[in-house]
């Protein structure tokens, strides 16, 4: 499985844990016995997996000394019930780190979890499911992660990726193929993708050199028709 940069989750967790705890750290946990414990991360539904790299992370910043035994690798399908992780250690650490934690835990396995969802419906059919750049600000590293840990394909990571040209360029420029015209003499190596939502619109940019075509809020019936008005070129 697909592994993520150990720099870049040592960074996301420490800002999580920063925004946790700043200014005055767990106020509350200040008031209890710091004795010695043992938790269990445990899944809460049959789900796909990710995070715990994360969530082990948190607690390593909180405490050197706690110590995180992850019991299962991320992208792994597991059953409601299933442990996933012990902790052992100071009470006030676990507790300092434990929200950030399921936090990361819950974001990460969910949207693995509904991609998973996705995937199953094209049982076996010789399609994609693909996510797109409509992420939470500054997480869509991780977003992306958790749709490759769910079966899913991550498409393009920013505007820098490739040429996207949607209804938005059209409606500034109001000359689909000349932006199309523009974008493929100015590639430098980039695919472009061009984005329709009718079949007039489709029938324009035919027999233009660009390599992919999004088809943009199409009903049933116009969908099919545009597939099989494009298996012609």
């Amino acid at each position: 499985m697909q592994k993520i940069n150990n720099k870049y989750i040592k960074s996301i967790v420490h800002r999580a844990l920063k925004e946790d705890l700043k200014p005055s750290g767990d106020i509350t946990s200040k008031n209890i016995n710091n004795k010695k414990v043992s938790a269990k991360i445990i899944a809460g539904q049959n789900c796909i997996i990710g995070g715990l790299s994360f969530a082990k992370e948190a607690f390593k910043i909180s405490d050197k000394n706690v110590i995180f035994k992850i019991k299962i690798n991320d992208g792994r399908k597991v059953k409601k019930g299933k442990v996933l992780a012990s902790i052992k250690g100071s009470a006030k650490s676990i507790l300092k780190a434990e929200r950030v934690a399921l936090n990361f835990i819950g974001l990460i396995s969910g949207v693995a979890t509904l991609t998973n969802k996705f995937i199953k419906k094209l049982n076996g059919k010789a399609s994609k499911i693909c996510c797109t750049r409509k992420t939470l600000p500054n997480l869509r590293l991780i977003q992306k992660y958790a749709v490759k840990l769910g079966g899913g394909t991550n498409h393009r990571f920013n505007l820098s990726d490739e040429i996207l040209i949607k209804d938005n360029h059209i409606a500034v420029d109001k000359n689909i193929k000349n932006i199309i015209e523009k974008s493929i003499k100015n590639r430098k190596g980039k695919k472009i993708t061009v984005e329709v939502d009718s079949l007039n619109q489709l029938k324009k940019i035919i027999g233009l050199k660009f390599d992919r075509i999004l088809f943009d809020n199409m009903n049933v019936k116009n969908l099919k028709e545009a597939v099989k008005i494009s298996k012609k070129y």
